[in-house]
């Protein structure tokens, strides 16, 4: 009807006043045509994963709504319906905002460093250790000792350990998605059971 072709249409002069077409003539190549991005509650939730999946790609096309958001029948446009949370915003401006950053943090020289996004929180499947800087004691409080001894495999597995620590801690369900997908060593498996309370109950000593 009239109202839905308004609708569609609106969208696809946002499309084109962007430079891209937004259906281009049949058997043409859409290898151009940029990935249409919208932000709305029944979406995909967002992650990690899915920030190096939209970073993969060549364009990509955001699409904002207000207040009550989209018409329905324009979201046939969408190669991707993504959703922040269970929350609510004004305006799909903010959670675009924040989806472009996680996207292109992702790409190569954004980052001052190469590895910068490799070893971060989500990247690994847990959350990141703790950082320190200089000074080395700061009021009282001290960087941990295995930081500054030079010994590389120490640190590395402090820094392991720590990850394993405070995702146990804060994001449990974290810790049963690398088990269940393989992504813990034997090593870990050790150290998080060291971090299980002591069972209630259990035999007291005798002096």
């Amino acid at each position: 009807n009239e109202t839905a072709q308004w609708a569609v249409s609106q969208s696809e002069d946002c499309l084109s006043e962007s430079g891209y077409p937004a259906a281009p003539p049949q058997g043409e190549s859409q290898q151009h045509r940029p990935q249409i991005v919208f932000l709305a509650p029944q979406g995909r939730p967002f992650d990690d994963a899915y920030a190096d999946k939209l970073a993969a790609a060549d364009h990509l096309l955001f699409i904002c709504g207000h207040y009550e958001g989209i018409d329905e029948r324009v979201y046939t446009l969408a190669d991707h319906v993504i959703s922040l949370g269970d929350y609510v915003l004004t305006s799909g401006e903010l959670a675009s905002m924040v989806v472009i950053d996680a996207a292109v943090r992702k790409l190569p020289g954004v980052l001052g460093a190469a590895e910068g996004p490799v070893d971060e929180s989500f990247t690994s499947g847990l959350l990141e250790y703790p950082q320190y800087t200089r000074p080395a004691d700061f009021r009282g409080m001290a960087v941990p000792e295995v930081l500054t001894s030079g010994n590389h495999a120490a640190i590395a597995r402090w820094r392991r350990e720590q990850s394993l620590a405070r995702t146990a801690a804060a994001r449990p369900d974290l810790i049963a998605a690398a088990e269940a997908t393989g992504r813990l060593t034997p090593a870990d498996q050790k150290f998080l059971k060291l971090l299980e309370p002591a069972p209630t109950g259990a035999a007291e000593g005798v002096s």
